[in-house]
């Protein structure tokens, strides 16, 4: 039997950035690695971590999101103590004794690696997969340093891709000027305007305590999309001139029931009378959206009713809604992480010339696919349809 080859890209991700992302997938797509680990370090051995290690940890594993054959591992966040390759690589070798060690380096981490930790150690315990990347290392000394290295026992193979051009440094450069940023996924850019990392402002109060609690309520794909419906509902509220912080508080907490137990949505739906729809009360995709405008208040100690609103009717809308309830519903449904579905790329089209049209479309879109298959649409979701038919914005598009 073959042996299992295993991936390993270690990095402070100080923040994880698309080159990150980028170095992942071309050792996936070239077959070299059967399964690829992102290790974040818990302190970077060779330099100071700006961002702590539990706010790199949460930006790794959002990161990861963007692909599903990438796994985050904690191996180093959780070791005490500077992080070295060679410690994460005979711990590997000690879960995994029969499996063969890939390491991940840009061109210009290959250059470093006589500064690694009992090299020797590390040259027999892994490969390495080296991508390149654009910067000021000459070819020449880049190849008699791998001959150098080789020589030492080192076994090095070159990935096919496009050179790396992103870095943490340079991201984090971009973020303190408080210029356009470069390189990094919708979800991490506002994960890191929430927070205040790398010299921007926090953008909301709470949000430390909110994202500690969401990180631990949600999988990683929802944390992301709500990361995501935050930042899209803040973009939409400034276009149609809504209050940017309601609808980035509402965007953040409104899925915040998504991940719980039905039987826990039920129990806390029927100690506040939510509803007593049969239909809703055996459907997540109904009845978190009522849960989580309650556990809004209970939990994340929300009390705007403003809010609220848009969270208890994110997913069906509803007939008069706010305009700012209005945007939290069209963000849920186009952020930049939203899977490809029919009109979604209509609907964002839309969505930067009429909030009304937009969220028509897209409401219409989603009554014709529940139907087609022979679903439950919520009567609610055909009124809100009604409703946003006989507003003006919408019949003067029709003439």
């Amino acid at each position: 039997m073959a042996k299992e080859r295993i991936g390993i890209l270690g990095a402070a991700f100080d923040p994880f950035h698309q080159g990150h992302l980028q170095m992942a997938r071309a050792a996936l797509d070239s077959g070299r690695v059967d399964r690829l680990l992102v290790i974040p370090s818990a302190d970077e051995a060779y330099k100071p971590c700006i961002a702590g290690r539990e706010d790199r940890w949460k930006m790794a594993v959002t990161g990861c999101t963007q692909d599903d054959r990438l796994i985050p591992s904690r191996l180093e966040i959780d070791r005490p103590g500077p992080a070295y390759t060679v410690d994460t690589l005979l711990a590997l070798k000690r879960e995994y004794p029969k499996a063969e060690l890939f390491c991940l380096l840009g061109a210009d981490g290959a250059m470093k690696l006589r500064g690694w930790r009992r090299l020797p150690e590390v040259l027999r315990l892994c490969s390495f997969l080296v991508c390149p990347r654009v910067g000021k290392i000459s070819p020449g000394d880049f190849h008699r340093e791998l001959a150098d290295l080789t020589a030492l026992g080192g076994r090095f193979l070159m990935l096919t891709m496009e050179p790396l051009t992103v870095s943490s440094s340079g991201i984090r450069d971009q973020l303190s000027a408080g210029g356009s940023v470069q390189g990094l996924s919708y979800p991490l850019r506002e994960f890191i305007a929430l927070k205040g990392l790398y010299g921007t402002a926090p953008r909301m109060a709470r949000a430390g305590e909110w994202i500690e609690k969401l990180f631990a309520a949600l999988n990683p794909r929802r944390f992301a999309h709500s990361l995501s419906v935050a930042a899209y509902s803040r973009h939409l509220a400034r276009l149609y001139g809504v209050d940017p912080r309601q609808a980035e508080e509402a965007g953040l907490l409104h899925d915040c029931a998504k991940c719980l137990p039905m039987k826990d949505m039920r129990r806390i739906a029927a100690a506040h009378s939510l509803t007593d729809d049969p239909t809703v009360l055996e459907s997540n995709a109904l009845l978190h959206s009522l849960v989580g405008a309650q556990v809004a208040r209970d939990e994340y100690g929300m009390e705007d009713p403003a809010v609220l609103e848009a969270i208890a009717y994110h997913n069906t809308g509803r007939a008069g809604m706010s305009r700012l309830a209005m945007c939290v519903c069209l963000a849920d449904s186009i952020e930049p992480t939203r899977p490809g579905y029919p009109l979604l790329d209509q609907v964002r089209v839309l969505s930067e010339l009429s909030l009304e049209r937009a969220l028509l479309l897209s409401l219409e879109g989603t009554s014709a696919y529940v139907r087609q298959r022979g679903k439950y649409l919520h009567p609610r979701t055909q009124e809100t349809i009604d409703w946003l038919k006989s507003l003006p914005e919408t019949r003067s598009a029709g003439k």
